[in-house]
C-alpha cells in the first residue's frame, strides 16, 4: 500500500523508510520527515533532473517504483520480492479469456537497480535475494 510508481524505459527501485516500526502487529507507524521522506524526495529530484536534461540520456526516461520500508528489515526483504514478483508469470500459468483467447500482459517491468534500504543489514539482505535474479 505504501508505494510511489513513476513510468519510464527503465525502472528504478528505492526502498526507503518512509514510516517508521509500526506497535506489534502493524507493519508501520508514524511517517519519518528526515531519513524518510527526505531520502524519497532526493530520487524523486534526482529522477526530475535527469530525465529533464536530453543530454544525460538521450531517447530514455528513468521511471520508478519506491516502496516503504517501514523500518523494518523482514517487511524491506518482503517488499524487494515485490520487485522480483513483477517479473514471474502469473501463479496458474497465463489462463484464458472468456472468448479463448490469450490474455494480453503488458510488459514485464525493466528494473535496472534498486536504491536503499537505510542500513547496511537490510541492503545485504535485500541485495542477496534479489542478485538471484540478476
Amino acid at each position: 500500500p505504501h508505494a510511489i510508481r513513476l513510468e519510464g524505459d527503465l525502472t528504478l527501485g528505492g526502498l526507503f523508510p518512509v514510516h517508521s516500526r509500526g506497535p506489534a502487529g502493524v507493519p508501520c507507524g508514524a511517517v519519518k520527515k528526515e531519513k524518510g521522506i527526505h531520502r524519497l524526495e532526493a530520487m524523486l529530484y534526482a529522477l526530475d533532473r535527469v530525465n529533464g536534461d536530453p543530454s544525460v540520456l538521450p531517447n530514455l526516461t528513468l521511471g520508478a517504483r519506491i516502496l516503504d520500508t517501514c523500518s523494518r528489515d523482514t517487511y524491506a526483504l518482503e517488499q524487494a520480492l515485490s520487485f522480483v514478483r513483477s517479473l514471474l508469470p502469473p501463479e496458474g500459468g497465463e489462463g484464458t479469456c472468456p472468448d479463448g483467447s490469450q490474455p494480453q500482459r503488458p510488459p514485464p517491468e525493466r528494473l535496472v537497480g534498486v536504491i536503499g534500504a537505510s542500513a547496511s543489514s537490510v541492503s545485504i539482505m535485500v541485495a542477496n535475494v534479489l542478485r538471484l535474479f540478476a
